[in-house]
Parts: C-alpha cells; sequence; structure tokens
C-alpha cells in the first residue's frame, strides 16, 4: 500500500526539471557570464572580466522581472529560484570581484585581507537578508550586492589613467568600503523592481560592454 510520504516523493518535481524555468535559465546565463569573468580576472584580461560582471548583473535583474511577469509559477518554483539567486549572487557579487583583486595585486598575500572582507560581508549580508527580507518591504538594510559590480567596473575606467600600483590602493579601498557599505544599518531602495531601472541597466550594459570591448580590440 502506497504510504503519503511515498505519494509526496512521486509528485516531488526532479531536480534538473528546475532549469527549463525561464528565470532559472536566466540565472544560470549569469553565472556563466560571471565564470567568464573569473577565468578573464585570473588570466589578467580586466576588460573582458569587466563585461562578465556587467552582464552577470543584467541577467541577474532580468531573471526577476520575467519571474513576476510570469504566469502559473508554484510557490516552490519561487522558492527554488529564490535560492538558486542567492546562491549565485554570492559568487557573482562576493568571488568575483575578490578574485579580481586579488589577480590585479599579483596575488600578494596582503590583497588575501580584502578579498577575505569582500566575500564574508556578501555571506553575511545575503544571510541577513534571507532571514529579515526587505526592510518596510521596500528597502534593503545594507546596499544591496549587486551595486558591487555596477561600481567596480565604473571605478575600473581609471585603471587606465594612473599607475598600476595607485590603482590596486583604488581597488583595495573600494573593494572593502563596498563591503563595508554591504553590511551597514543603510537603507537603499529596491533598484532591480522598477522596470525604469531596468531600461537604465540595459543601456548601461551595453555602453559598458561597448567601452571595455573596445579597449580589448
Amino acid at each position: 500500500m502506497t504510504t503519503i510520504k511515498e505519494e509526496s516523493q512521486e509528485l516531488q518535481p526532479t531536480i534538473l526539471s528546475y532549469v527549463k524555468d525561464l528565470p532559472n535559465l536566466c540565472s544560470l546565463a549569469g553565472l556563466a557570464c560571471t565564470i567568464s569573468a573569473i577565468y578573464f580576472s585570473i588570466l589578467g584580461i580586466y576588460y573582458a572580466a569587466m563585461i562578465g560582471m556587467v552582464w552577470a548583473v543584467a541577467f541577474d535583474w532580468a531573471d526577476g522581472l520575467i519571474a513576476r511577469r510570469m504566469k502559473g509559477r508554484t510557490g516552490a518554483d519561487s522558492k527554488f529560484g529564490g535560492q538558486l539567486d542567492v546562491l549565485i549572487d554570492i559568487v557573482s557579487y562576493g568571488v568575483t570581484p575578490a578574485i579580481l583583486l586579488l589577480s590585479f595585486g599579483k596575488f600578494d598575500p596582503i590583497y588575501l585581507a580584502g578579498a577575505f572582507i569582500m566575500v564574508a560581508a556578501s555571506a553575511i549580508r545575503l544571510s541577513y537578508f534571507s532571514t529579515y527580507g526587505l526592510s518596510g518591504g521596500a528597502k534593503y538594510t545594507g546596499l544591496a550586492l549587486d551595486n558591487n559590480s555596477l561600481i567596480l567596473v565604473l571605478i575600473f575606467l581609471l585603471e587606465s589613467f594612473v599607475s598600476e600600483g595607485a590603482f590596486s590602493v583604488i581597488l583595495y579601498v573600494s573593494g572593502v568600503g563596498l563591503a563595508a557599505l554591504n553590511v551597514s544599518q543603510i537603507k537603499t531602495p529596491k533598484l532591480s523592481g522598477n522596470p525604469i531601472n531596468v531600461y537604465i541597466l540595459a543601456v548601461y550594459t551595453l555602453v559598458i560592454t561597448g567601452i571595455y570591448g573596445f579597449k580589448l580590440f
């Protein structure tokens, strides 16, 4: 005789069935951009890394926008997508900037402290958000992690105008400074929730891609 538990397990979807969900595919596309950013950071091809970082944000914002407009998604679909998003965020906005810092600093041990602070702040920030959500249902507590990448790719434009040593200090201070803002008590709006901001990000992404693409060639 089939038990209730066995029936529940039979109804439980397979792991890979969630890959077919369009918002999750968008999240995974962002992860692919993140992996490319890590790869090019390690190789020292930083302009390509910047393109990967900004496109990771674009896909991250797109998955939420698509999810909100899709009909027929279940609670389990939303929960799975949320968990996937959080796990990818720590790689995109914590690990990737940390590797960028380490690589630009020639993997000198002095940069390990900054890299740890950046990753640790990301983990703490995401854990806090997973526990408490939006403050008042509308604002984040602490600077949202996606801002890290958006700001860092802009700051990296300075790399062409200052010495390598000076810019490594700028990058170090910027990364640690953003980490401090991530775990601060400041309230920041949820930018990705506004369609207008999504269009602004699209333009920003294309401009950044164009600038760094030109620098590459």
